[in-house]
């Protein structure tokens, strides 16, 4: 294991901090590429972020899946459409509003959400197994410090029935019945 560069005074040096979080942030990356490659070849990160959401909050409305994904809403159409044709998500109109057209996954779309988060899961797992008990207290307070300061909650524990949104803290109403 190559050693840590920890500079003297670096607990106050944020451009340290900020390097170490920028590294651990392209592991992270390339651990859910990874993951996401193994499942399927065709599906984008950034798509792959959709299905998250919409594994998530259930059938939702395309403006409002815009907004969590902070994108144009005819940017958000256009990852729908590329979802929806590869037999991920669908789109139907709202019962309760006939004139709104809602987004949900297909059964395939659920599992591919599934399958990637274990293997992401499983991957992050081996990471974490080769720290010391020591590092991993040291890590779990240093990255709940983080993303407390950054707003994002809490990742669901391995026996939760839902996945959160991958990095987003934005709570939108969810449009089942609006």
């Amino acid at each position: 294991m190559p050693e840590r560069e920890t500079p003297a005074g670096a607990m106050d040096d944020v451009d340290a901090v900020t390097r170490a979080v920028l590294t651990a942030s392209r592991l992270l990356v390339a651990v859910s590429a990874r993951s996401l490659a193994e499942v399927e070849e065709g599906v984008t990160l950034p798509q792959f972020r959709m299905l998250v959401v919409l594994h998530t909050r259930g059938a939702t409305k395309l403006v409002a899946l815009a907004e969590l994904l902070q994108v144009a809403p005819s940017t958000a159409m256009r990852m729908v459409d590329r979802l929806i044709a590869a037999g991920l998500a669908d789109r139907h109109l709202n019962p309760g509003n006939r004139r709104e057209t809602l987004l949900q996954l297909t059964d395939e779309g659920r599992r591919t959400v599934e399958d990637v988060t274990a293997r992401r899961r499983t991957e992050i797992a081996a990471i974490v197994e080769r720290l010391t008990p020591t590092q991993r207290l040291a890590l779990i307070e240093a990255l709940a410090a983080f993303n407390e300061a950054g707003g994002e909650p809490l990742a669901p524990a391995l026996d939760d029935a839902e996945p959160h949104p991958l990095g987003w803290a934005v709570d939108l109403p969810v449009a089942r019945d609006a």
